[in-house]
């Protein structure tokens, strides 16, 4: 009996190969280019056939830049006309929080023409609340401590001023260094002051000062002469 052949089974293939995806075709992208050449073109054309068109959108964005100009140079001038006008009784600064008090205190410089005046106050502020150049040039170091209680508050010592001291000319580069407080200092604290040239702000100092015109450098003494007259002078 002869033997049927054996069936050879079919070799597995292996997986078969995705076409790749059918690229853009390039004239749909070129089609659309053509479109908007022809766009920009055909608007070029209508303006350069209405060219009042072009000229009434410069008079308006003229206008309008003239207007922006105008309102921005009145903000600043009634800045400036509040700014003169600033006033303040002590008692309200008495019930400010201690970071609006030295607000406060850097509006006061502003008022007097120090126009670079702003508070620094914070962590890290090495001493100073609030830094400032007047009109003669003298840049100013001013450290704020303020008294919920005024008067009645504990007194402003001498730890205080040592870091005041320590930091309001070598590190702020100060000429005028200012311990200021709605309260008072303590006698340690005036015999400090005077020994080191600083210059001490108490209540009744701050109050002349808030709620009149003079600045504050025609209320101390011995302030430091001018330096050479800057661009705030």
């Amino acid at each position: 009996m002869s033997r049927r052949p054996t069936r050879r089974r079919p070799a597995r293939r292996g997986p078969r190969r995705r076409k790749s995806p059918v690229p853009v075709n390039l004239w749909v992208l070129g089609l659309i280019g053509m479109v908007a050449v022809s766009l920009v073109m055909a608007v070029v054309s209508w303006l350069a056939a209405h060219p009042w068109v072009v000229l009434l959108a410069l008079l308006v964005a003229a206008g309008a830049g003239a207007l922006w100009t105008h309102r921005r140079q009145e903000a600043a001038r009634w800045s400036r006309v509040r700014a003169q006008g600033l006033r303040y009784a002590v008692e309200h600064l008495d019930g400010l929080h201690y970071t609006q008090f030295e607000y406060a205190v850097r509006d006061l410089m502003r008022r007097d023409g120090c126009q670079d005046a702003r508070q620094v106050g914070g962590r890290g502020d090495n001493g100073a609340d609030v830094k400032a150049t007047d009109p003669f040039g003298r840049r100013w170091v001013i450290q704020c401590k303020h008294r919920k209680a005024g008067w009645s508050g504990s007194a402003v010592g001498t730890p205080d001023l040592q870091v005041l001291n320590g930091t309001g000319r070598q590190i702020h580069g100060g000429d005028v260094l200012v311990m200021l407080t709605n309260g008072r200092f303590s006698a340690p604290a005036l015999d400090f002051a005077s020994s080191q040239r600083l210059h001490l702000v108490d209540r009744h100092l701050l109050a002349q000062w808030a709620a009149g015109s003079t600045p504050l450098w025609e209320l101390l003494r011995a302030v430091p002469s001018p330096r050479k007259p800057t661009a705030l002078s």
